[in-house]
């Protein structure tokens, strides 16, 4: 019996553990079921697309950039397709080691391995950044036949933005560089962050940054069959990118280079615009760069070389230089005074050579002028008879005239980063100044405003459109730069839609009375000996300003100074008198007279733009040296002259 009960007691002790067995089996293959079920049922559309996202790739297809044209079709920004050695820092191991075996390879300088640095500084560690650029076709074999000794180094074949011209128009077409982190957050905020998706480089100066959105084009994806390694199998679908527009320009190139010519290693800038519609025709500033420095990177001694130079060729003196306008402001003073009733053009002012204010003694002709009316003032550029005008218009009366012609104000221009400068007002010295004292407008502050000196601080960009303006019978234009945009699809052009022009309500007797004396000043004035011979008509103001501020009792010698210190060159114009279609504003820094230097590079652009004439050889070595006057030996025809150096 104890036997018996003691096998029973074993077959329900193994059938409950049978039973339990069961249950925990059913269990589970209940829990892989309800996982199956969840899986493939729930959430199989997911997965699916997972699935399908680990076989497939998609890939960004990057537009090619849109040119960038003059206004006679010259390229002045392309692209051309070239082979980088490129490393991806997170799968390459020891970096060093790696790019000092490379070099054993193909030539890798240490410039590049600085400029890979700065990269890497500016990037993440999984993107692919170049180590270098450009490679031969010998040096993309030898790497070829080594590549397997070189994880996460890779060959690509990159295009790549070339200024065929070089350093000439360099602060108007600007550059590309590489997209810093910066940009690239700015860029992830946008609707653009898709289109900018396997984009190294964007616009970062000029017309490339100002018109961005039109060269960069639009972002194509090509999707790829990959294997389990990631290397692609096949294509299995694919969106074409769409190549950025080209961007025409106003510019004539050709004019843009004979004028950074006739600077030759001096400093300065010069607009030329036409006053009928705002182009600007010329946009120079002096000294310049070459662009292409900056495209894949620029180097520690070219940077420096630019960064730290004394002549600041960054600098894009056209819109961000200012500088009192000296005398060539005198004819807008003329203007005010007619238009505001403060003094018709009969009065005569007597110029004794000074003019006495408050107990201080101001500077003008030595020896004097005798009586002036106002077309004499401006023709001789009387420096008493302004003096005189300005107290009695006050400096507000003066700000709020010399405001609406664009003195003081940001133009609108289509290129970033303009300067408004200074237009002084009782307003703006009290906002400018922090000590009591300072913030108080003086009346003896007024007399040097009357000669373009004094707070006085404009662009030339500022001083080409108030001429264009004056030119104009008092219509002003906004000045641009970009003429048209040509799709890159169809071909077609399109003008860049410009706002109208604003009359400024000049009456025309005034406006007239004012050019009649700056056509005398190239007739019988200060630019008489520049123009002999023009066979058109023009009318131009000269202007000296001062570069630093002397005591009135200090007689101005140039040699006695440093040269940054001496006299500004200035001179503002326009062509033919009888219906401008050219206004000239230039500078040439640190030189002296408007009459030797500024006037000189004018008379030139006025003959090329006019007459189709070119500089002879001679000519133009002469007013490089700033020893010219009227042109000399017989000119070329402009058609004739190559833009680029055989």
């Amino acid at each position: 019996m104890t036997e018996l009960g003691s096998s029973e007691a074993s077959a329900s002790r193994f059938r409950w553990r049978i039973i339990v067995l069961g249950v925990v089996v059913l269990l589970a293959f209940g829990l892989v079921a309800a996982r199956l079920v969840y899986l493939q049922v729930v959430r199989h559309e997911d997965l699916a697309a997972q699935a399908e996202s680990n076989r497939t790739a998609v890939v960004p297809i990057v537009p090619n950039r849109g040119l960038i044209l003059d206004r006679n079709g010259v390229v002045l920004a392309t692209n051309y397709s070239a082979y980088t050695l490129e490393i991806t820092p997170s799968r390459a191991g020891n970096l060093d080691e790696t790019i000092d075996q490379l070099a054993k390879v193909v030539d890798i300088q240490s410039r590049d391995r600085r400029r890979f640095k700065r990269l890497m500084d500016e990037s993440r560690n999984f993107e692919s950044l170049p180590i270098r650029t450009r490679l031969t076709d010998q040096e993309v074999a030898r790497f070829t036949a080594q590549r397997y000794r070189f994880p996460g180094v890779d060959i690509k074949a990159r295009l790549f933005r070339n200024y065929p011209l070089g350093d000439v128009g360099a602060h108007a077409i600007g550059y590309i560089g590489r997209i810093n982190q910066a940009e690239k957050a700015r860029i992830q905020d946008t609707e653009d962050e898709a289109n900018y998706r396997g984009t190294e480089y964007i616009g970062k100066l000029g017309i490339e940054q100002s018109f961005e959105s039109a060269l960069h084009g639009f972002t194509g994806v090509e999707q790829m069959e990959t294997s389990a390694g990631g290397r692609a199998v096949r294509k299995l679908s694919s969106h074409a990118a769409t190549p950025g527009d080209s961007v025409m320009l106003s510019i004539d190139i050709k004019l843009q280079k004979l004028i950074e010519e006739m600077y030759g290693e001096r400093r300065g800038a010069l607009v030329a615009m036409d006053p009928r519609n705002g182009e600007i025709l010329a946009l120079v500033s002096k000294p310049t760069f070459d662009p292409n420095l900056f495209v894949e990177g620029i180097d520690v001694e070219n940077w420096q070389a630019l960064n730290e130079s004394i002549d600041k060729p960054l600098l894009n003196r056209a819109l961000r230089g200012t500088y009192p306008p000296g005398s060539t402001y005198k004819p807008f003073m003329a203007l005010a005074a007619l238009q505001l009733n403060k003094r018709a053009p009969s009065v005569i002012v007597n110029d004794p050579g000074f003019y006495t204010f408050g107990g201080h003694t101001f500077r003008s002709h030595e020896g004097g002028l005798g009586g002036v009316d106002m077309h004499r003032a401006i023709q001789q550029s009387s420096n008493t008879y302004f003096y005189s005008l300005a107290v009695e218009m006050g400096v507000d009366a003066i700000h709020d005239f010399m405001k609406p012609l664009g003195f003081g104000q940001v133009t609108g221009i289509d290129l970033n980063g303009e300067l408004r400068g200074t237009l002084p007002s009782t307003e703006w010295k009290r906002n400018a100044y922090k000590r009591p004292d300072m913030k108080r407008w003086y009346p003896g502050e007024t007399v040097s405003l009357g000669i373009g000196q004094g707070y006085n601080n404009f662009t030339m960009l500022q001083l080409a459109l108030a001429q264009a303006t004056m030119a104009n019978g008092g219509v002003r234009y906004r000045p641009h730069v970009a003429k048209a945009i040509k799709n890159a699809v169809t071909g077609a052009v399109t003008e860049i839609e410009q706002p109208p022009g604003e009359n400024l309500g000049y009456a025309p007797r005034n406006v007239e009375i004012v050019r009649n004396a700056m056509v005398a000043v190239n007739k019988g004035g200060t630019g008489t000996r520049v123009f002999a011979g023009a066979p058109y008509t023009s009318g131009g103001k000269t202007g000296t300003a001062q570069a630093m501020s002397l005591g009135q009792n200090v007689k101005y010698n140039a040699k006695a100074l440093e040269e940054h210190q001496r006299d500004h060159s200035l001179y503002a114009a326009f062509a033919p008198a009888e219906n401008p279609t050219i206004v000239i504003a230039a500078i040439v820094e640190n030189a002296g007279f408007g009459a030797a230097h500024a006037a000189p590079i004018a008379r030139r652009v006025f003959d090329y733009w006019l007459l189709g004439d070119y500089p002879s050889e001679e000519d133009l070595a002469a007013v490089q040296k700033g020893q010219a006057s009227a042109p000399i030996g017989k000119p070329r025809k402009a058609v004739d002259v190559p833009l680029a150096a055989p």
